[in-house]
């Protein structure tokens, strides 16, 4: 029986990569690569659906959960570690959750994809609940860890989403807002993570962006709840201290100094010229 091959798992366009210099490996990889912004901005209707249902959840006291496997977990992890130190966000509200847990980050853990209740049993763990959404995230749109996951959480009444690179998939029946980025075949064949991996990146960025600014956790363009827990954020904080109070270096120095918080002296003290 003839087995049909979708679009993540479709023959590259191009043959005898092994020949190729490295240069027209490398021109040919950018050429595949921006057609993946193109994909996206096609996918952002569906973007924008998630997004608004995400914020009223946390705002309603719930939390976003991403499950995935592989790279997408990965991606799902990585997006989640950068809410706290960025909007100052409890490290409890954006929760990432890789199949085969942390050891997966780093090491792959053979087969753990493949269990469809496991998803479920790490999800428990944190007890979820209806007030809380849930993503998934999978190129392939066939991820037993991640289908059995948000199909769980569906009958359980929490709402799900999900990020995948091809169309009519099974995780995309299985969830309440589907997004769907059809990238195309990859550079080398059924390698997701690189054009599928980029478009979940770049919409991951732009699902956890806009709602943290739905949050009100940016300022103008400014990320002012930013955990100054370096040399190179403290010095961000200054000068965002500076434009925002119209202070010099040594007076935004000594207000951070004084509050530990940017959006503490924007609050506490006189009001910005450039903020609400």
């Amino acid at each position: 029986m003839k087995t049909n091959i979708t679009t993540t798992e479709s023959a590259s366009s191009y043959n005898h990569l092994e020949n190729m210099t490295v240069r027209e490996i490398l021109v040919n990889i950018n050429h595949e690569d921006n057609q993946v912004a193109k994909a996206v901005k096609k996918a952002i209707p569906q973007i924008e659906s998630l997004v608004n249902v995400i914020a009223q959840q946390i705002l309603s006291g719930g939390r976003l959960f991403y499950i995935g496997s592989g790279s997408s977990g990965r991606l799902g992890v990585l997006d989640a570690a950068e809410i706290p130190p960025t909007y100052g966000m409890p490290d409890n509200i954006v929760i990432g959750i890789i199949a085969g847990g942390d050891t997966a980050i780093r090491k792959a853990v053979e087969h753990a994809e493949d269990d469809e209740h496991q998803a479920w049993i790490d999800l428990k763990q944190f007890d979820i609940s209806k007030k809380d959404i849930l993503i998934g995230i999978s190129a392939s749109g066939r991820t037993p860890y991640v289908v059995g996951g948000v199909s769980s959480a569906r009958q359980n009444g929490i709402l799900t989403g999900c990020i995948t690179c091809n169309k009519g998939s099974q995780l995309s029946a299985c969830v309440n807002y589907p997004i769907e980025v059809i990238v195309g075949a990859e550079f080398v064949t059924g390698s997701t993570r690189m054009k599928a991996g980029t478009a979940q990146k770049m919409i991951l960025n732009m699902i956890s962006t806009a709602t943290m600014v739905r949050l009100g956790r940016v300022k103008d363009n400014k990320m002012v709840d930013m955990k100054v827990t370096n040399s190179k954020l403290v010095d961000r904080g200054i000068r965002i201290i500076q434009e925002t109070m119209n202070v010099d270096e040594q007076m935004a120095t000594a207000l951070l100094k004084k509050y530990g918080s940017i959006r503490e002296v924007i609050s506490r003290e006189k009001p910005s010229l450039n903020l609400d």
